[in-house]
C-alpha cells in the first residue's frame, strides 16, 4: 500500500525525468507572439539527422515501434539571469549536429522533497513514423502537473506515431513561480512580460518554432493540433481565449482541462504571502507582514531582490497546491495575453475543439488528499463504513463537479461565440469491477483514464489499474478511441468509417440528449453512444445538501478541506464562503 501511495504521489505531481546539461547561452531577443509569415520550403528526407533554423539535430531510430525520435530540441534560449521572467527568445545557432538522443533539461520543480530540473529548459521532443511520408498532421502535447511540475516525457510518441501516421511533439516549459508570477515589480512595460503568464509565452514560442521547422521532419505546418492534459488542458482552454495565439494552431484537444483564469491582482497577494518568509530569511525585512506589503510595491529594489532569489528556493514555494488555484494561482487575466473578462470573452481562437473528461475525475485526488492519509495508510478507507462513506461522498460529488467543469460548462459558455465545432467526450470505462478488475474499479474513470487508451504501452498507471486494460473490450475501446483521435488530427472531425456517429455540441443536441459521446466497454467490445450529462452544477450542489450519508459536521469538514479551492469548485466555494481567486 505504501509503495502504491508513493507512486500515486509521483503521478499526481507528473514528474518522471532524466536531464542533460543545458547548452543555452546569450540569446537574441524576438517577440513571443511574433507571427511566422514566411513558410519554410523543405522536402522531408528520411533519416535521424534533420535540419532546423538553428542547426542540425541528430536523433535515434526506435526499431521496435518503427519511429524516429529527437529529444531535447531547443525552441527557445536561456531563461536565467536577466532573462528570468522575460518573454522567450531564440536559441543560439549551433554548428555540427546537436545530440538529440537523450531527454533535454526539464523545468526546475519540486519533486517530493527534492528540487529537480533546470531554470533554462525550453525544449521539445519530436516523434515521427519511420517512413517517407511528408505533410503529416502534427499533434502537440502540453503536459500536466498544475503548471508547477511535469515533464515533456509524461506521454511519449513512440507507438502513437506509427499507428496514427502523424508527428507527436511534447513540450517542456517554465513552471511554478518561474512560469507564472503576477508581482507588479516585475513589469517591464512590455505587455507580454507584464502579463505574468511566462509559461504561455513559452508555449507560443514552441508553436512558432514548430510552424517554422516542422516541414523538415515531414510535418504539415498548416495542420497543427494543440493538446494538453490536466493543467496542460487548462492551458489549451486559456489559449483559445488568447489573442496572442491567433493563427498558431489549427485544432485543439483538451484532455481533462476546463476553464480556469485567475484574477491577477488577487494572485499577486498570494505570491507576496508565499515569498514573504524568504524576504525575512534573507534579512531584507524584519517581519512577514512588512515583507508582504513590500513585495506588492513596484520598486526596483523588489525586482532586484526577486531576481537574486535562487531558482531552487522559488521552485519550493506553494508546493502543497494539489489542484488548488487558491494556493498557486496562475493563468492571469492581464488584459493582453488573457482577457480581463476571462472566459466571458466573445472572441475565441475558433478552431475545431475536442474536450474529454473521465466520469470519476476526482477519485485519485480525493483518495490521496491529506484528509484521508491516515485512513489510506490503515486501509480503513476500504474497511471502516464511516470512512468508506466519506470517500464515496468526495468521489461522487467531486467527480461530478470536475467532469462538468471539463466539458459541459466550457461548451455552454463558448458555444454562443465559438465559430467552429466543439466535440464533447466522457469516458466511463473502469467503474465496473467485473469488466475492469478490482484495482481499476477503486478509481473508476480516473483523471488520466484516457492515457492507456491513447498509448497502450504507457506504464504511468500500471500499479493502479491492474489488468483493467487487458481485456478484449478494453483493447477494442482503445481502437475506437484512437480512431476518433486520428480522424480529428487529420480533418478536425472525429467521425469516420466504422465508428459511431459523433455529434458536435449544441444547445439543441444537449436538449435532445445527443451532445456528449460516451465511451465505455464490456469485457468483449467497446461501447460508444451519444448522450448528455444527467445533472447540472446546481443539481449536484443541491444533492450534496440533501445527502445524509455522512454527518452535517463531517460534510462541512470535507467541503472546506477536500473539495474547496479546486479548479472545478468556484461556485461551491462561493456557496460556502471559501476563498476564491477566479475571474468573476
Amino acid at each position: 500500500m505504501k509503495k502504491k501511495n508513493k507512486i500515486i504521489a509521483l503521478l499526481l505531481s507528473a514528474v518522471m525525468l532524466t536531464s542533460m546539461t543545458s547548452f543555452y547561452t546569450a540569446p537574441q531577443q524576438v517577440s513571443a507572439n511574433q507571427q511566422i509569415n514566411t513558410q519554410v520550403t523543405a522536402v522531408y528526407k528520411p533519416g535521424i539527422v534533420q535540419e532546423t533554423k538553428f542547426g542540425k539535430v541528430k536523433g535515434v531510430k526506435d526499431e521496435l515501434n518503427q519511429a524516429l525520435v529527437w529529444k531535447g530540441v531547443p525552441y527557445g534560449g536561456a531563461t536565467t539571469g536577466e532573462q528570468r521572467w522575460k518573454k522567450p527568445v531564440d536559441p543560439i545557432k549551433w554548428s555540427g549536429e546537436l545530440d538529440a538522443t537523450k531527454p533535454g533539461d526539464v523545468a526546475i520543480q519540486l519533486s517530493g522533497k527534492n528540487i529537480i530540473g533546470s531554470e533554462s529548459a525550453l525544449n521539445l521532443d519530436i516523434y515521427r513514423p519511420d517512413n517517407a511520408n511528408s505533410k503529416l498532421p502534427v499533434f502537440v502535447y502540453i503536459h500536466g502537473g498544475n503548471n508547477q511540475t511535469g515533464i515533456s516525457g509524461e506521454i511519449t510518441g513512440n507507438s502513437f506515431v506509427k499507428d496514427m501516421n502523424a508527428i507527436f511533439i511534447s513540450v517542456n516549459y517554465r513552471l511554478g513561480p518561474l512560469g507564472f508570477n503576477p508581482l507588479p515589480a516585475l513589469n517591464t512595460g512590455d505587455k507580454l512580460e507584464d502579463s505574468g503568464n511566462y509559461a504561455l509565452l513559452d508555449i507560443a514560442k514552441s508553436l512558432d518554432w514548430i510552424k517554422e521547422n516542422i516541414a523538415h521532419f515531414g510535418g504539415d505546418a498548416n495542420n497543427i493540433t494543440l493538446s494538453g492534459f490536466s493543467a496542460g488542458g487548462r492551458d489549451v482552454m486559456a489559449i483559445l481565449a488568447s489573442p496572442v495565439f491567433k493563427g498558431k494552431f489549427h485544432k485543439a484537444i483538451s484532455f481533462s482541462g476546463g476553464m480556469s483564469i485567475a484574477n491577477k491582482e488577487d494572485s499577486a497577494k498570494v505570491f507576496a504571502k508565499a515569498i514573504a518568509p524568504l524576504v525575512v530569511e534573507d534579512k531584507v525585512k524584519a517581519t512577514e507582514a512588512e515583507a508582504y506589503q513590500w513585495l506588492l510595491t513596484t520598486g526596483s529594489d523588489v525586482k532586484d531582490y526577486l531576481y537574486s532569489v535562487p531558482a531552487e528556493k522559488l521552485a519550493k514555494l506553494m508546493g502543497n497546491a494539489g489542484i488548488r488555484m487558491s494556493v498557486f494561482p496562475h493563468l492571469y487575466n492581464d488584459g493582453y495575453v488573457l482577457p480581463k473578462e476571462g472566459f466571458n470573452t466573445t472572441t475565441y481562437n475558433s478552431v475545431p475543439l475536442l474536450m474529454l473528461t473521465g466520469a470519476n475525475e476526482f477519485s485519485l485526488f480525493g483518495r490521496f488528499d491529506a484528509y484521508f492519509a491516515k485512513d489510506v495508510a490503515s486501509n480503513e478507507i476500504n474497511t471502516n463504513p464511516s470512512k468508506v462513506a466519506e470517500y464515496d461522498f468526495v468521489n461522487k460529488y467531486g467527480g461530478e463537479l470536475y467532469s462538468l467543469f471539463n466539458v459541459k460548462e466550457s461548451a455552454q459558455k463558448m458555444a454562443p461565440f465559438y465559430k467552429s465545432d466543439i466535440y464533447g467526450l466522457e469516458i466511463n470505462f473502469g467503474k465496473d469491477a467485473y469488466v475492469a478488475g478490482k484495482e481499476l474499479a477503486t478509481f473508476g474513470a480516473y483523471h488520466g483514464v484516457f492515457v492507456p487508451l491513447l498509448q497502450p504501452d504507457n506504464q504511468n498507471y500500471a500499479t493502479l489499474v491492474g489488468d483493467g486494460y487487458k481485456t478484449e473490450g478494453a483493447k477494442d475501446l482503445s481502437r475506437v478511441f484512437r480512431g476518433y483521435i486520428s480522424n480529428f488530427l487529420k480533418t478536425g472531425n472525429p467521425n469516420g468509417q466504422g465508428l459511431t456517429n459523433w455529434n458536435p455540441w449544441s444547445n439543441s443536441n444537449e436538449m435532445d440528449g445527443q451532445s456528449l459521446m460516451i465511451l465505455d466497454a464490456n469485457r468483449f467490445k467497446a461501447l460508444a453512444y451519444m448522450s448528455n450529462k444527467p445533472y447540472t452544477y446546481e443539481s449536484v450542489l443541491n444533492a450534496m445538501d440533501q445527502d445524509h450519508s455522512i454527518s452535517a459536521e463531517t460534510k462541512q469538514d470535507i467541503i472546506s478541506k477536500v473539495l474547496n479551492g479546486r479548479w472545478f469548485s468556484k461556485r461551491l466555494d462561493q456557496k460556502y464562503n471559501n476563498p476564491s481567486l477566479w475571474v468573476k
